[in-house]
């Protein structure tokens, strides 16, 4: 929901955009910052949707001095809210005895319905407003508080947003009881993650469905008509074009791509994501670096590109794709 192709540029810009303020909760490695196919440059535009925002990560309860009331001994302590924050729900330590529950644990109550009948798959894109609360009441986040609705891919967040938020339709809002394992864990590795179960407020205003790319029928390898070259690179022209401007490989490059492991298995696309990417040719895996000299401005290609060009066939890098992998390239231009 989430593994990097070309650019291993593209995590690097993913994880400093993590630190962004406007962001939903964001799963550790997000789809595409998992697995990063360049191996020092990273595109500066290849900023992904999931990206928009990260609540765990906006808001740190440690900030501004909260109180914890605890006047009456036989109930759980709560936070008395700071300047500003959005009260907690009453039924915020724990879902009540009318709340729906999934097999997963996640537990949730419709607040207000909403219109139609158009769920969001977990490759949509969705704008929600959300606030969340940890179960003493403390608010670490909250798109409402920002007054700037969040916006990203469903497959790019917490286990408990992805299988939630599916359940929805424009115009509602339900509350969402998450447990630890759906959501950062109990012992959060992401610094300011909050911990254990947590509580959302979500409004689903708007889905935008998901880009798809069919997978080439000749995945599994290169087809006959196949040109190859000395390192073993395969390619095959898709769409011709009239340029005659080849990129070198100091020169930084435009590109739309989708890359697939020969199993048919995508695991990156900046057409799904909707963004070109752009990255110095130099700075990415070695049959990227190859491959686009080949290529003129405007063209579109295959490339089956074996495991040594790529990142090998057990890869060092955590969730880098294995073996040989196939990308169609588009340049769209060299800058």
């Amino acid at each position: 929901m989430k593994y990097i192709i070309l650019p291993i540029v593209l995590a690097a810009v993913a994880s400093s955009a993590a630190c962004d303020k406007n962001q939903p909760p964001a799963e550790a490695p997000q789809p595409a910052e998992a697995a990063k196919p360049a191996e020092t440059a990273k595109p500066a535009e290849t900023a992904k949707p999931a990206e928009a925002a990260k609540p765990a990560e906006a808001a740190k309860p440690a900030e501004g001095a909260a109180e914890v009331k605890t006047t009456d001994p036989a109930k759980p302590a709560v936070v008395e809210p700071r300047p500003g924050d959005i009260p907690a729900p009453e039924d915020v330590a724990a879902a009540p005895a009318d709340a729906d529950k999934s097999a997963s644990g996640l537990a949730w109550k419709v607040l207000e319905p909403g219109k139609g009948d158009k769920h969001p798959s977990a490759q949509d894109t969705v704008v929600v407003h959300y606030t969340g609360w940890t179960t003493d009441g403390r608010m670490f986040d909250s798109s409402v508080k920002r007054g700037e609705p969040a916006e990203f891919p469903l497959n790019g967040v917490i286990k408990g947003w992805t299988e939630g938020v599916q359940l929805m339709v424009p115009g509602e809002k339900r509350r969402f009881w998450i447990p630890g394992d759906l959501a950062y864990g109990e012992t959060p590795r992401r610094p300011g993650a909050p911990a254990g179960t947590l509580v959302f407020d979500v409004e689903l205003i708007s889905i935008k469905e998901a880009v798809t790319v069919d997978v080439p029928e000749d995945v599994a390898a290169p087809p006959a008509d196949a040109k190859k070259t000395d390192s073993g690179l395969a390619y095959k022209v898709l769409k011709e074009s009239d340029s005659k401007v080849h990129p070198k490989a100091t020169d930084t490059v435009k590109v739309h791509y989708s890359g697939w492991t020969t199993d048919g298995k995508m695991f990156d696309s900046s057409v799904v994501r909707g963004r070109p990417a752009q990255f110095p040719l130099n700075g990415v895996i070695k049959g990227w670096t190859e491959g686009l000299q080949l290529m003129t401005v405007g063209e579109k290609t295959r490339f089956w590109i074996p495991g040594n060009l790529a990142y090998g066939d057990t890869p060092t890098r955590p969730g880098a794709p294995a073996g040989m992998l196939v990308f169609d390239v588009e340049l769209l231009g060299i800058l």
